[in-house]
């Protein structure tokens, strides 16, 4: 679209519906996780084989969107040459760095400090896209925001919290790496989709990420064994998700700016709660008290960054 201020995807219920689904397929992930992981029978110490699995899920999610992309433009999505070294860049940071230093993080620490240091990349969003790519302008109203949603994740994750580990940087440590270089991620895609499609992008750093990585655990030495239907529809299912909703939040962030869409990513680890009570049977630890002061935290985080300036309102 020539002026995208006027896009479909700048309007607010647009972007909270899109922002909303693809939260709720990153949601949806780690239970399907853990199944593939029981199917294949690969432990939580195994690694090099995590890093097969998810290589193979990435490189299938980068099909899945280059082929619907493909016959949706009723043309073959490629990178333009001039563009190629974006999509590696892009890879680099998005599946590479950032799922292995996630691999090995999840490895190390328990899920609910997990799901509390993987949240701050919401924090670092807005920081890397104010303070270094400048893409928006670091303000009271934003700030607010994003401590009242991350202190919604906090109270969900704490609620059900029964164990104080010592921390470790192969295990948090790594985890908070790798919400900074998403971070950077999402702002690499605001910039590169100014000047390339961004399911182009999206479908073709998942695929080169996804070989790499399945390079990266052969190498280490990782084997994946117990195949079935299952676990082939858990593989299928885990690539749709990444494929489905990646793309929709590189739509989002070449119409908007980055802290609008990534405050949404609170919603993540929610919607993972809930759906991990529902599949997982833990329902007494996400509907309580505290579960539903999290949720409201986190709405109104998100209201309040999504609150239109003084200027905007006089404008209109």
């Amino acid at each position: 679209m020539n002026n995208e201020n006027n896009s479909v995807f700048t309007r607010l219920p647009v972007v909270a519906l899109l922002a909303f689904i693809s939260c709720l397929l990153w949601g949806s992930a780690a239970p399907s996780i853990k199944t593939g992981y029981a199917m294949l029978s690969i432990t939580s110490e195994d690694t090099a084989s995590q890093l097969l699995f998810a290589g193979m899920r990435f490189t299938v999610a980068g099909l899945m969107v280059i082929i619907a992309g493909s016959i949706g433009q009723k043309k073959f999505l490629i990178p333009k040459k001039e563009h190629l070294g974006n999509v590696c860049v892009l890879s680099l940071f998005q599946t590479i760095g950032q799922y292995i230093l996630f691999y090995i993080g999840v490895a190390h620490a328990s899920g609910v400090k997990c799901s509390i240091m993987n949240s701050t990349n919401v924090f670092f969003s807005l920081l890397v896209s104010a303070l270094i790519f400048r893409f928006e302008t670091l303000n009271p109203r934003k700030i607010i925001g994003c401590i009242l949603g991350f202190a919604g994740v906090v109270l969900i994750n704490l609620a059900g919290a029964h164990e104080s580990a010592a921390m470790s940087f192969a295990g948090e440590g790594c985890v908070v790496l790798s919400s900074v270089v998403s971070a950077f991620s999402s702002c690499l895609i605001k910039t590169f989709s100014a000047h390339e499609d961004p399911l182009t992008l999206s479908g073709w750093q998942f695929f080169v990420g996804g070989l790499v990585l399945m390079v990266i655990g052969r190498l280490l030495g990782g084997y994946l064994q117990g195949w079935s239907a299952g676990a082939v529809t858990i593989l299928f299912y885990l690539a749709f998700i990444s494929a489905m909703a990646y793309s929709l939040w590189s739509i989002l962030l070449k119409h908007n700016p980055v802290s609008r869409v990534s405050v949404f990513g609170f919603l993540n680890p929610l919607c993972g709660v809930i759906i991990s009570a529902i599949v997982l049977k833990e329902q007494a630890q996400a509907f309580h008290l505290a579960g539903l002061c999290s949720l409201l935290l986190v709405c109104l985080g998100i209201a309040i960054v999504n609150m239109p300036d003084r200027q905007t309102l006089r404008k209109k």
